[in-house]
C-alpha cells in the first residue's frame, strides 16, 4: 500500500489548531457578505446616500488590501499565535464599534479597522493550520478548512437579513462580538506558541504609497463615474494623485532589496494573464454583490430576509464549481477552463443587463447559478496557473500579490457600480425605470466579464503550445509556509496539483 495514501487520523492538537483558526476565519468571511444585504436599509437610517453607504465594503476591501503584504511580516516577528490572537481580539472590539456608530462616518471608519483586522486574522491562521498539518495531512486539512469559505457566501445574506428584519442593522455587527471573545478565548488556550523570529526591515514606503495610492485611485474613480459636474475637476485630481502614488511603489518596489511586494513575478507572461483574471474576478465577485440585494430590495420591494434567500442560488453555483473546477483544470488545463469559465459567467450575467420590474424570480435565480459556477470556474484554475508559472520559492510573494489585486479590483468596482448606479436611480419615480438603473450598472459587470476573455485565452493558447517546463510535482507545504489570505467570500483557493500551464 502506498503510505501517502494511508488515512491518517487528525491528532487532537491538530483538531484544536483546525477549530480555532475555522471559526476565525468563518466569522471573518460570514461578515464579508452579511453586511450586502442592509445597505439600502443603512443608507435610509443613516441619512446617507448609496454612494457613502458602499464605503461600508469598499473601506473593508481597501483595508484588506492595505495590510495583506505586512500579515507575513507580522506573524514572523511576534509569532503566528500571537498575531492571530490580537487581530481576532481586534476584529471583534472594531465589530462592536461598529454596532455602536452614531454616523455614516464612524461606522465606515470602525468597518475599515475590521478589514485590517481580517487580513491579519485570515492568512495568519492558514499559516498556523499548514504548520499544524505538515505534508502528509495538508490536502485532508485543506478540504476542511475550505468548509468555511463556500459555507459563507450562502449563509450571509441569509443570517443578515435575518439579524436586520428582527434585531436592527446594529446587531449585524454585534453579532460577531460573543462569537469573535470565544475565539480569542480558544486561541489563548489552545493554539500552539512560537518563538518569535527576527524578519528583515518593514518597507514603510512600499506600504504607504501602495495603501494611500489605492485609496486615492478608488475616490477619485468613484468620482468620475457618479458625477459629469462640478465633482469631476477634484476626482480627476484624486484620480491622478493614486496613479502617481502607485507609479512611485512601481519604482520602488522594482528597486529596493527587499520590497513588499517583489513585482518582478510580472515578467512572466503566464503570472500576468492569470493575476489580470484574479484583479478582474475580484471586481466581478465583490462589486456585483452589492448590485442584487439592492435589486431585490429596492425593484421588487423584498425584505432583507427574502433577499439573503434569493441570493442563496449564486453561492450554491460557487460551491458546485469549486467541486469539479480542481478536476478540470487538471484535465483540460487551467487557461481551458478559465476561458470556460468567463464565458460561462458572462451568459449568467447578460440577463440582468436586460432585467426588469417584473422579471421572474426563477428566471434570475437560474442565472445566479449560472454565474455562480461562472465565478468558481474562473477563480479557481486561475489562482492554479498562477502558482505553475512560478518557481516554489515564489509562492508567497505571489499569494500577497494575487489575494491583493483581488481587493484592489472588488474596492474599485465596488465604488464605481455604487456611483454608477445611484446616477441611474436619480430622478426615477417607478419600479421600471428604477429597474433600468439596475440594468446600466450590470452593463459595466458585464463588459468587465468580457475583459477577463482575452487573458484566459492567452493562457489557453499557450497550453495548446505546450507547457515551457517540467510537468507539476505535487503540492508541498513549504518549511516555512506563507501566509495566504482566504478567498473572498465567493471564492476559495484550488486545492490539489495546479495543473501545467504557461510560465
Amino acid at each position: 500500500m502506498d503510505p501517502t495514501k494511508t488515512r491518517t487520523p487528525f491528532s487532537p492538537r491538530l483538531r484544536r489548531v483546525i477549530v480555532v483558526t475555522t471559526l476565525g476565519s468563518f466569522l471573518a468571511l460570514l461578515d464579508g457578505t452579511i453586511v450586502n444585504v442592509a445597505l439600502d436599509s443603512l443608507s435610509a437610517e443613516l441619512d446617507a446616500p448609496l454612494g457613502t453607504v458602499q464605503w461600508l465594503v469598499t473601506g473593508y476591501l481597501l483595508a484588506m488590501a492595505a495590510v495583506l503584504p505586512i500579515s507575513h511580516w507580522l506573524a514572523t516577528r511576534y509569532g503566528p499565535a500571537r498575531v492571530y490572537t490580537t487581530a481576532m481580539a481586534a476584529f471583534a472590539l472594531s465589530s462592536l464599534a461598529c454596532g455602536l456608530a452614531g454616523s455614516a462616518g464612524q461606522l465606515i471608519a470602525f468597518r475599515v479597522v475590521q478589514g485590517a483586522a481580517a487580513a491579519v486574522a485570515g492568512p495568519v491562521g492558514q499559516v498556523i493550520v499548514v504548520r499544524a498539518a505538515g505534508v502528509r495531512l495538508m490536502a485532508r486539512v485543506m478540504s476542511v478548512t475550505a468548509i468555511p469559505t463556500i459555507m459563507a457566501p450562502v449563509l450571509g445574506p441569509t443570517v443578515g437579513g435575518l439579524l436586520l428584519q428582527h434585531a436592527g442593522w446594529r446587531w449585524i455587527f454585534l453579532v460577531n462580538v460573543p462569537v469573535g471573545a470565544l475565539a480569542v478565548l480558544l486561541a489563548r488556550l489552545l493554539l500552539p506558541r512560537d518563538e518569535p523570529q527576527r524578519p528583515g526591515r518593514l518597507d514603510v514606503t512600499g506600504l504607504a504609497t501602495l495603501a494611500l495610492g489605492c485609496v486615492a485611485l478608488t475616490y477619485g474613480l468613484a468620482g468620475i463615474g457618479g458625477d459629469g459636474g462640478p465633482g469631476t475637476g477634484p476626482a480627476l485630481g484624486w484620480t491622478a494623485a493614486g496613479a502617481v502614488l502607485l507609479g512611485c511603489f512601481v519604482r520602488h518596489a522594482l528597486r529596493a532589496p527587499a520590497p513588499l511586494v517583489d513585482l518582478r513575478l510580472f515578467a512572466r507572461g503566464g503570472y500576468v494573464a492569470a493575476s489580470l483574471i484574479n484583479f478582474l474576478v475580484g471586481a466581478l465577485v465583490f462589486g456585483a454583490v452589492i448590485l442584487m440585494p439592492l435589486y431585490f430590495q429596492v425593484v421588487r420591494g423584498q425584505d432583507a430576509v427574502a433577499t439573503g434567500l434569493l441570493l442563496v442560488p449564486q453561492g450554491l453555483g460557487i460551491a458546485v464549481a469549486f467541486r469539479y473546477a480542481a478536476l478540470m483544470t487538471d484535465r483540460a488545463g487551467g487557461g481551458r477552463t478559465a476561458l470556460a469559465g468567463v464565458l460561462i459567467g458572462l451568459v449568467g450575467t447578460l440577463p440582468f443587463v436586460f432585467i426588469g420590474a417584473h422579471t421572474p424570480y426563477g428566471w434570475l435565480c437560474a442565472a445566479m447559478v449560472v454565474r455562480g459556477i461562472g465565478i468558481g470556474a474562473t477563480m479557481v484554475p486561475a489562482i492554479a496557473v498562477a502558482y505553475r508559472a512560478i518557481p516554489p520559492d515564489r509562492v508567497g510573494d505571489a499569494t500577497v500579490q494575487l489575494n491583493v489585486l483581488q481587493r484592489i479590483g472588488g474596492s474599485v468596482s465596488t465604488a464605481l457600480f455604487a456611483v454608477v448606479l445611484q446616477r441611474g436611480l436619480d430622478g426615477a419615480a417607478t419600479p421600471s425605470a428604477m429597474a433600468g438603473g439596475f440594468g446600466s450598472a450590470f452593463c459595466w459587470v458585464a463588459a468587465i466579464s468580457v475583459l477577463a476573455a482575452p487573458p484566459a485565452l492567452y493562457l489557453a493558447r499557450a497550453e495548446r503550445r505546450g507547457p515551457a517546463g517540467p510537468p507539476a510535482e505535487p503540492a508541498r507545504a513549504p518549511a516555512a509556509p506563507p501566509p495566504a489570505e482566504p478567498a473572498p467570500p465567493t471564492g476559495a483557493p484550488p486545492t490539489g496539483t495546479p495543473p501545467a500551464g504557461p510560465r
